[in-house]
Parts: structure tokens; C-alpha cells; sequence
């Protein structure tokens, strides 16, 4: 009896480790891929946004859903559908590589540049795989979304978009005129690219309607190198504002040209290089009174969203300090935001399955690194005035080698110094 009774203590504890071992085995990893421009500043700073949300989730245990803890992996290619002279079908094959290969759950950061965007949704269609977007700001992604809305109902884009930026730019241009006294004569210069030229389009034709004097909105093509065209007519014709948008790297130059040449204007705008913390030290001080657009918190903190002075502690300490002074304007904190808004709607959709995800993903309401985080019913994050009820973008001024936010007035710090 007592050899019997041993014996089914063995067994029993046999039984017991084996099921100790089934539950302690690692579930299946949700898997996120991040296919985008890696060579651009706002692609390496998105990619590293997204690596930083995953690690800090797989700190707290992972994902929870129905069946237990999962952990996250993320998986990034480089599309280099930014870059000049790449052919839009080259960086769907990457995304399609990625697709394949990697077999992702779902996708952040996506396409840099908005006619990879646009292309890259029929792609997505075919697959259905929940589909965040953080950088490429057409509104024909939305036009194209409302078209299909069953077709294209996995994508999303958790940033802005061209219509919030000219928004900002005329009520920044009309607080101008209206409590700064600013001459109403103005200049526009974009490079060659759908959402630069969508903007300068769409302001110039603000500027008809709210008796600006327009005196000429230049492109430039990506490859340039040379300004000084532009600026001389700008010098010449006593302009008072002067708008740029872009985001190639050698835009720089304008910046040291607009400087050099002690042009009596205000230069606003998005100038991408223009805008991190280092820019003041890689410029020599030549970025001084510039009113620059942060397209969404994150790379600059604001004291009115407590989470984007977080995300600019936690990036600094993730990646170094020369990594976070040198933060884009666009890309990052909206990219560590779509992590944890992606995990928010498995978590309460219990499962990874894709029509479940989209329907949570439509549901969100909650408080990020941008602000407030809604979609519309086309899929845009919306934007607004108030970090309270809505996400928000901010324009700061390079005050003395600091970026002081200046407007929206909602989040300003400091006032707006005209040159």
C-alpha cells in the first residue's frame, strides 16, 4: 500500500510539471512591421519610436489577450520610397517582402512619402493586416478610404495631414496679421513632392481670399542645392513672410542662405533639418527667430501634454542624448503612440484577429504622446487647438539656441518675436 501510495505521488507530480510547463510556455509573438523610409531622419526616428514602445511593453509582460500574455517583435525594411528618383513600385515590393517574409499582425509607421501611401492601400487591401500610418500626410488618403470603406477599413493614419498643416499655418499667418501687425505680403517655396505641393497650393489660395499679396511660390525639385533665386526676389519685393515646406536634407541650405543673406523677413514653415535641437549648433546660430512646425509632440516637449515630456525623458535614456537632440519634427511621437493604441485595441478586442482590431482600433479614445487620440470616420487622427480634446501640432520659435512653443496660444510658452 505504501509503494502504491509513493508511486502516485511520482505520477501525480509528473502530471503536475507537465502542466506547469504547458502554462508556462511563451505564446506565439505579435508580430509588427514597420516598412518605411530608414533613410530618412523621420523614418530612422519612427523606427526607433516603435522599438522603444515594444521594448516597454514586453517589460510589463507582453500583450494580454484571450489565450494570455503574448510578447511583441518588430520587424523594419527600408522602402526608400523617399528618396529621389526611387519608383513607387520598388517600395511596394518592400512592403509586399516584408508582408511575405515576416508574416506581420500589423503595421506601423508605413510609407514616408504620400504617393507610396496611396499605392501602398490596394496592397493592403489584399491582405487585410491592420495598417497604422505615421508620416506620409496626403488627404487623399482619407478621399480614398470614405470610396472604399469596406476595401480599405484596415488603414489608418495616426499623424496629420496636409489640410490640419495649412490650418495651423493660416490661423498662425491670420494671428499674425491680426495681433502682431505683420505686412501681409508674403512667399512661398516647396520642394517637388504630392504633399508640398497639396500645401503651398492650398495656402496660396488662403492668401487670395484674406487680402495677402502672394508674391510667388517657387518648387524646387529634391535634389537641389541652391536658393538664392528665390531670395534675392524675396529681398527685392520687401517680403514679410516667407513659407517653406520641406523635408529633404539639403533644405538646410536655404536655412544658411535665408541667414547669409540678412533677408528682413520671417521665415516659418517645415523645414525638417531646421527643426531638432542640434540644428542650432549644425547651423551656427543661422536658424535664430525661425518659427518652425512640430507636425506632432514628441521631438520637442510640451509642458501642457505631461506624456510628451515623458516620451522626451524615455527616448534620451533609450537611445543618448545626441539621439533625442537630434529628433525630427514628424514621425516619432506619433509612432510610439500607434504602438501602444495598436496593443490598446488587441487588448480589448482580446485577439489579434483583424476585423476585430479595426473595429477597436475605431473605438479609441485615449491620451498619448500627441494629445488626445480619436479617429474620424475616415480614419484620421483628429486634430485640434486644445491637447485636451484632441491630438495636437505646435510651432515654436528659435529663441537664443531654444525652442520656444509659441502657438497655438493653448500651448504657448513664449511670445512670438518678429525680425
Amino acid at each position: 500500500m505504501y509503494l502504491v501510495w509513493e508511486r502516485s505521488k511520482f505520477f501525480f507530480l509528473i502530471f503536475f510539471l507537465f502542466l506547469q510547463s504547458l502554462y508556462a510556455k511563451e505564446l506565439p509573438p505579435i508580430v509588427i512591421g514597420v516598412p518605411t523610409g530608414l533613410g530618412t531622419i523621420e523614418g530612422r526616428d519612427a523606427w526607433r519610436a516603435v522599438q522603444l514602445a515594444v521594448h516597454e511593453i514586453n517589460e510589463k509582460g507582453g500583450v494580454k489577450l484571450k489565450d494570455g500574455y503574448h510578447p511583441l517583435k518588430a520587424y523594419a525594411i527600408d522602402t526608400r520610397g523617399a528618396e529621389a528618383g526611387v519608383p513607387v513600385y520598388d517600395a511596394l515590393m518592400a512592403v509586399e517582402k516584408l508582408i511575405l517574409e515576416k508574416k506581420p499582425d500589423a503595421i506601423v509607421v508605413g510609407a514616408s512619402r504620400s504617393e507610396v501611401l496611396l499605392a501602398s492601400m490596394d496592397l493592403i487591401a489584399k491582405y487585410k493586416i491592420p495598417y497604422i500610418c505615421t508620416i506620409a500626410l496626403t488627404p487623399d488618403f482619407e478621399r480614398k478610404l470614405r470610396s472604399n470603406y469596406q476595401r480599405y477599413k484596415y488603414m489608418f493614419r495616426l499623424s496629420i495631414d496636409a489640410r490640419y498643416v495649412v490650418s495651423y499655418f493660416t490661423s498662425f499667418l491670420k494671428y499674425l496679421a491680426e495681433e502682431k501687425n505683420i505686412p501681409k505680403k508674403a512667399y512661398i517655396l516647396v520642394q517637388d513632392v504630392l504633399w508640398t505641393r497639396e500645401t503651398g497650393n492650398a495656402i496660396k489660395g488662403w492668401f487670395k481670399k484674406n487680402g495677402w499679396d502672394l508674391e510667388g511660390l517657387d518648387i524646387y525639385p529634391m535634389e537641389s542645392r541652391d536658393f538664392s533665386s528665390s531670395l534675392f526676389k524675396i529681398r527685392l519685393k520687401g517680403v514679410k513672410v516667407v513659407l517653406g515646406f520641406f523635408d529633404m536634407p539639403n533644405s538646410l541650405i536655404l536655412v544658411k542662405q535665408f541667414h547669409s543673406m540678412h533677408i528682413n523677413a520671417l521665415l516659418t514653415g517645415i523645414i525638417s533639418p531646421a527643426t531638432p535641437e542640434y540644428a542650432w549648433d549644425s547651423t551656427n546660430g543661422a536658424v535664430e527667430n525661425m518659427v518652425l512646425f512640430v507636425l506632432e509632440p514628441g521631438p520637442i516637449p510640451i509642458r501642457q501634454i505631461p506624456k510628451s515630456v515623458e516620451f522626451h525623458r524615455k527616448y534620451e535614456k533609450f537611445f543618448g542624448k545626441d539621439a533625442r537632440k537630434r529628433l525630427s519634427c514628424h514621425g516619432a511621437g506619433c509612432s510610439y503612440d500607434a504602438v501602444y493604441v495598436l496593443v490598446n485595441a488587441m487588448e480589448r478586442a482580446g485577439t489579434k484577429d483583424p476585423d476585430k482590431v479595426v473595429e477597436e482600433l475605431e473605438r479609441t479614445d485615449m491620451y498619448g504622446v500627441v494629445g488626445r487620440i480619436r479617429f474620424s470616420k475616415d480614419h484620421q487622427l483628429i486634430f485640434g487647438y486644445d491637447p485636451k480634446k484632441a491630438a495636437i501640432g505646435c510651432l515654436f520659435q528659435w529663441k537664443e539656441g531654444k525652442r520656444i512653443p509659441v502657438f497655438p496660444r493653448s500651448i504657448s510658452e513664449g511670445e512670438v518675436e518678429i525680425p
